[in-house]
């Protein structure tokens, strides 16, 4: 009777403490995009409310992105050093500070907020597929997916709730972006437990046996290449397409819906795709997908009119959904460990994040030289061919030790 008894009780630890790390990873992945995108619908307001530039209220949407290129390649380093579960822990509390300190003060706490809150996403981005891998080594695309659709949809609330809570509270805009800092606390609470579950896989090389440079891997630069492209897609689409639109005749508010069409048509495929790789043996039939409803999509706003709009951004979100969830799959699919898991997530981030920080910029100059649109949008369909073939290549059941 006693043995049934310590089984059931057994058997419960274990229930609640899976639940909990789950609840971890939902809460944690809900703080990598929303202070991001929070930030885009009121960045008017705090340019008039503390009197800046142009230039430097530019800069707060850039900061992020670069830092997740420079920090990205210290993330694997940390983890290995403390522990993933640590390390995860302490970019909690500084994402928690960072995103306190934002909207209290004027311009300096607000970069410096910035700054923490930048630093905190770009470890986090490294190390969470590399911990789902670890903790969830018989279901990563489940995993995945719960964290992808946990990220995204957050970030999709935000930004559509960003004015709304403006305009209701006294505090404007500072309450837009101060109001995350709750659901960052919560995350801290909840990861809490996880502190005392460290787990520590042995490192490559333990037992003399080390797999070759991710730097020198063919495989691994076909990957970095594949998330630095569909990084620089979406991103470029975030910052110009409303402006395509509008100058093609279309009004600023429904242009921006046709902007939310795009994050809202991804929310369903973050989740589905992730699953869907999980159980293929490779995933060259989701690469031709992602190549085929991106180009449809792209030649739709290229060449289409207005009734063509609509059908062709939720193409595009379609597309950007498949391969956000195959760029996060490579990291787990094509290496053994979750550490090496890691340091391939820090090599493609570090880079493709600094690509996707060129492609904006680079769009608009295109659009200077040439005075339309036709080539710049070309150079985005020229990219989704350049997916399409390194995306065949990682997509084949190999990993980056090998190859």
């Amino acid at each position: 009777m006693s043995v049934s008894v310590e089984k059931e009780k057994e058997q419960w630890r274990s229930t609640t403490s899976l639940i909990i790390l789950v609840l971890g990873i939902i809460f944690l992945a809900t703080n990598l995009r929303a202070p991001i995108t929070a930030v885009g619908p009121v960045v008017a307001s705090i340019r008039d409310t503390l009197g800046i530039s142009n230039a430097a209220i530019g800069t707060l949407t850039t900061i992020p992105l670069l830092a997740f290129a420079i920090l990205s390649p210290f993330a694997p380093r940390l983890a290995r050093r403390f522990g993933m579960e640590m390390v995860l822990f302490v970019v909690l509390v500084v994402l928690s500070i960072g995103l306190v300190l934002r909207p209290f003060g004027g311009f300096p706490t607000l970069y410096l907020g910035t700054i923490l809150m930048g630093a905190g996403i770009a470890i986090a981005n490294v190390l969470m597929p590399a911990f789902i891998k670890m903790k969830f080594a018989n279901n990563i695309g489940m995993m995945t997916g719960v964290y992808s659709i946990s990220m995204n949809l957050t970030g999709a609330l935000a930004a559509g709730l960003s004015i709304p809570i403006a305009a209701a509270s006294s505090f404007g805009w500072k309450a837009s972006i101060g109001v995350w800092a709750i659901l960052a606390m919560i995350a801290l609470l909840v990861w809490i437990p996880q502190i005392r579950h460290r787990q520590i896989e042995e490192l490559p090389g333990k037992n003399g046996v080390k797999g070759k440079s991710l730097w020198r891997s063919t495989l691994a630069w076909k990957i970095t290449i594949f998330m630095g492209l569909q990084s620089l897609l979406f991103y470029v689409l975030v910052a110009w397409l409303p402006v395509i639109l509008q100058s093609r005749g279309m009004e600023s508010t429904q242009a921006g819906w046709m902007l939310s069409a795009i994050q809202f048509s991804q929310l369903p495929f973050t989740f589905i795709v992730p699953i869907i790789a999980g159980r293929m043996k490779n995933q060259v039939p989701l690469v031709w997908i992602t190549f085929v409803l991106m180009t449809a999509g792209l030649s739709g706003i290229m060449f289409g009119g207005t009734l063509l709009v609509l059908p062709s951004v939720i193409l595009i979100g379609v597309a950007a959904a498949f391969a956000f969830g195959l760029a996060m799959m490579f990291f787990s699919l094509r290496t053994r460990n979750s550490f090496e898991a890691a340091d391939l997530s820090a090599m493609a981030q570090s880079f493709g994040y600094l690509l996707a920080a060129s492609g904006p910029p680079l769009f608009g100059l295109l659009f200077d030289l040439t005075n339309g649109w036709t080539f710049p949008l070309l150079l985005l369909i020229a990219a989704t061919f350049v997916i399409l073939l390194v995306g065949l290549g990682a997509a084949k059941d190999e990993y980056v030790s090998e190859k």
